[in-house]
């Protein structure tokens, strides 16, 4: 590619950002295709077990190492950041043992839909600029790895606990990507600045960041309450505490994330009653609501059986006999995993009052 071509290239590169930017996309970068060491590192992450029962990640595993199985003619992928975060108090400020906490990514509408929209929007006016174009897009719905390409588009970088964490944003914001047959300019990757702090592998309640930028998945509050089917082992329930779908602990307690730049959608502030939700009225919402107030929730891939499961856990941790009532409910429960959680939490709860 000749000077001209290049100087070219960038500005149609530039051109394409700022139109990413109009249509809502917080961070836009560039990455380059290769194969990045991070690449590999998934791979041996995955045969070390650490992804528990979230089998879906050895499927395609071919499109999630490799782009050309994603798009064959790919010169470039392009990345989307869209910020999440609200001036909400964070879980670690949260005191009440009547409340649980449900992570703040599932406050609001169903995030997939809402980036998914905006890169569909950037395709169709990248269609008319070039109608040759070749493309996939993927809005957290694909095989590919989103953070590894966010890094190498110049997003962020890794932060102990794995997210990515971007230098004005912090790490609450989401990640989409279009692969691409258009040779844009590459971005540079950012610098890593976690220096020798480790707050959030301090403070995972259930020890999963087991080394720098490393998680055990099957420790993972959020893993547990979410993607694990059926029984949470017995070891872990007490840890969870009152999470309710999900955890915010490791990117709570992370400096960047003390002043990072709030979201202006109104579609990520939260809904009734999914903010610190008080647990019997969250019970309730789940056991008679479910499928009305979560149809365009993030929290539906729980299923209802499964944030019921979570409840009985939460309201275990709580030592409140007040909750017994509902916790005698869900213990008589046609699922065998909620029937058995509720059975520990009034075990836990009746076992605290003896003491």
């Amino acid at each position: 590619m000749n000077d001209s071509s290049q100087n070219n290239w960038q500005a149609i590169t530039e051109s394409i950002k700022s139109k990413l930017r109009t249509l809502g996309c917080d961070l836009v970068g560039i990455a380059p295709v290769a194969d990045f060491p991070e690449l590999e590192r998934f791979e041996k992450w995955l045969q070390l077990g650490f992804e528990g029962e979230m089998d879906y990640l050895h499927r395609h595993l071919d499109k999630s190492l490799h782009p050309e199985a994603i798009l064959p003619s790919v010169q470039s992928v392009l990345v989307c950041g869209m910020n999440y975060d609200t001036t909400r108090p964070r879980s670690i400020d949260q005191r009440d043992d009547a409340h649980g906490w449900i992570s703040r990514y599932a406050w609001g509408d169903d995030y997939h839909g809402i980036l998914e929209a905006v890169l569909v929007r950037a395709v169709e006016w990248l269609q008319v600029q070039f109608p040759d174009m070749e493309y996939r897009l993927y809005a957290d719905t694909g095989p590919t790895r989103d953070r590894i390409w966010a890094k190498y588009a110049g997003l962020g970088w890794f932060g102990k606990n794995s997210n990515l964490v971007n230098l004005k944003s912090g790490s609450f914001f989401f990640i989409g990507e279009i692969f691409l047959s258009l040779p844009l300019k590459p971005d540079k990757p950012a610098a890593e600045r976690c220096g020798s702090c480790t707050r959030c592998i301090e403070s995972c309640p259930t020890g999963a960041i087991v080394e720098p930028g490393v998680i055990d998945s099957r420790k993972c509050i959020s893993y547990l309450t979410i993607e694990l089917r059926g029984f949470i082992p017995e070891k872990f329930r007490g840890p969870i505490g009152r999470q309710l779908f999900g955890c915010d602990i490791c990117q709570d307690v992370c400096p960047w994330n003390r002043k990072n730049s709030k979201t202006q959608k109104r579609a990520f502030e939260p809904r009734a009653p999914f903010f610190n939700p008080g647990l019997t009225e969250f019970y309730r919402t789940v056991r008679d609501e479910f499928t009305n107030r979560f149809r365009k929730s993030a929290m539906k891939r729980t299923k209802q059986k499964g944030l019921l499961r979570n409840i009985s856990v939460a309201m275990g941790n709580t030592g409140n006999p007040a909750f017994l009532p509902e916790l005698e409910e869900m213990a008589v429960h046609q699922d065998p995993a909620v029937k058995a959680h509720a059975e520990w939490a009034i075990q836990k709860i009746e076992t605290e009052e003896i003491r």
